[in-house]
């Protein structure tokens, strides 16, 4: 006993969060994503050393 209310404040959030609408600013998304920082996509030279070490273990068939 005693979840009553834990449970009915859970469904609460839980319908509030399915049924609402956030304020989404699209054009600071577009030019959030349109920015051309290629920060994941950039590779070091770190990452060239440790693709040669490890390399031969690699299990990756293509």
């Amino acid at each position: 006993m005693g979840r009553g209310r834990a449970k009915a404040k859970q469904t609460k959030v839980a319908r509030e969060l399915k049924y609402s609408s956030p304020n989404t600013d699209f054009d600071a998304l577009q030019q959030e994503l349109g920015s051309g920082d290629d920060r994941f996509t950039r590779r070091s030279d770190d990452d060239e050393q440790v693709d040669a070490r490890w390399g031969e273990y690699s299990y990756d068939e293509r």
